[in-house]
């Protein structure tokens, strides 16, 4: 799985959003700055060619689906970014946080239940 631009990351949340659609449907979820039309359907064109969509031709336009779900690029995405900035470790990930006092205590105490929660089932 190719790693997105941001501008391809900004269309193929909107895109899984919709679960598809049209050109001008993305575009008017996307937010303010909108990019100009022809913007967008080149991106959706390079997405569609890295493998994250499929397109369909009905009349004039056509139509994109995607062909990756939401979950598994958000899943490759925070294991690449945990390997490139925290060594492979979630333990450093939760360490940078706290010490930057972006997590709070209780919610340190609530991902340790969700662990424990997952082990046991």
């Amino acid at each position: 799985m190719e790693k997105l631009t941001q501008q391809e990351e900004e269309a193929m949340q909107v895109i899984w959003q919709l679960n598809g659609g049209f050109i001008k449907d993305f575009l008017e979820k996307l937010p303010d700055p909108q990019p100009p039309y022809t913007t967008l359907a080149s991106t959706v064109k390079n997405l569609e060619k890295k493998g994250y969509l499929v397109s369909e031709k009905l009349g004039n336009t056509y139509r994109y689906t995607p062909l990756i779900k939401a979950e598994d690029y958000k899943k490759r995405f925070m294991k690449g970014f945990v390997g490139d900035y925290f060594k492979d470790s979630y333990k450093e990930l939760v360490a940078f946080f706290a010490k930057e006092q972006q997590i709070s205590a209780e919610e340190l105490k609530e991902i340790i239940d969700m662990i424990e929660n997952k082990k046991s089932e």
